[in-house]
């Protein structure tokens, strides 16, 4: 068993349960490593590398490719349901810190958090500078997307007063007064537009300039889902416009973004891909991928099997 991308302070947690059952884990050194590895590998731990259909083709003996996190845009899901190789994901081990992390960035936009902050820091005192501030009571937030983590952002939000409505082509009903509108009314009303779908072809740059361009003017936007939803320079001009009166961007297309690009943009918060982040959410998700590894060895059913590419 492989390891295809180490990003964890350790693989003890894998190595342990691996070993208890008769296996050995191997970590490769990089991506051209890790590709040697894969030919003969009985199954892949994978985080970030992608897994094309042409790797894919190469694995001769795989039974498992197991995401540590929980999008599986970068496998090739079909390609590895054709080779008969099982596909799974862990999607419900960071949903309490990716839903904290939107709730805190969504927070500091509208109370200018970050702004207060520089006022301070530069000499200046009081709030004149800081402009018009409104009550989180008066704003309705639209989530582009409601599974898990869109549900426990929008219970936080509504303990706080806001009004919370829900574009989800996947949802049929929501619990509570949340209301589901189309994607139109959503950018249309929504005072801040927080992003919790996957990537697929129809969310690709679904956030563009002609999206941005129809929500009020003054909004807020928040994306701790997946980099490329959002048109990076469309949310950079609409800041300098004015058109959005705050971005807060957890992921990015591409990752790293270009530092300069970011310069000197207007009311922006940048954090790096880390709303999944906590010590137990890593151990969580290390547990639960290589127990779904496991599982496939044994020829037990898998937990949290991915059937079809988003």
């Amino acid at each position: 068993m492989i390891v295809s991308d180490q990003v964890f302070p350790d693989v003890e947690i894998e190595r342990e349960l691996i070993e208890q059952a008769g296996g050995e884990l191997v970590v490769a050194r990089d991506r051209e490593d890790a590709l040697v590895l894969m030919r003969d590998a009985d199954a892949v731990l994978n985080t970030y590398m992608p897994v094309d259909a042409a790797t894919i083709a190469t694995m001769s003996r795989a039974k498992i490719i197991a995401r540590y996190g929980i999008g599986t845009d970068n496998v090739d899901i079909d390609a590895a349901r054709q080779a008969g190789i099982t596909v799974t994901n862990v999607p419900d081990y960071c949903v309490q810190e990716v839903a904290t992390h939107t709730v805190a960035l969504l927070l500091a936009l509208i109370r200018k958090v970050p702004q207060a902050d520089a006022h301070v820091r530069s000499g200046g005192w009081g709030v004149k500078a800081l402009g018009e501030l409104h009550r989180l009571s008066t704003l309705t937030v639209g989530l582009l997307g409601c599974g898990r983590i869109g549900l426990r952002v929008a219970d936080a939000v509504e303990s706080l007063g806001a009004t919370v409505i829900v574009h989800d082509p996947y949802v049929s009903d929501l619990p509570g007064a949340r209301h589901l509108v189309n994607a139109e009314e959503l950018f249309a009303t929504a005072d801040v537009l927080s992003v919790h779908c996957p990537l697929t072809p129809s969310t690709r740059g679904m956030v563009n300039s002609d999206s941005i361009g129809s929500m009020r003017a003054g909004s807020y936007l928040v994306n701790t889902s997946r980099g490329p939803v959002v048109v990076l320079a469309d949310v950079l001009a609409a800041l300098r416009t004015g058109q959005l009166a705050g971005a807060a961007l957890d992921v990015f297309d591409p990752e790293p973004p270009d530092a300069a690009s970011l310069a000197g943009v207007p009311n922006l918060v940048c954090t790096p891909h880390m709303a999944f982040l906590s010590a137990e959410a890593l151990r969580e998700s290390q547990r639960k991928a290589v127990t779904q590894v496991l599982r496939a060895l044994r020829g037990d059913p898998v937990d949290y099997e991915v059937r079809s590419t988003p």
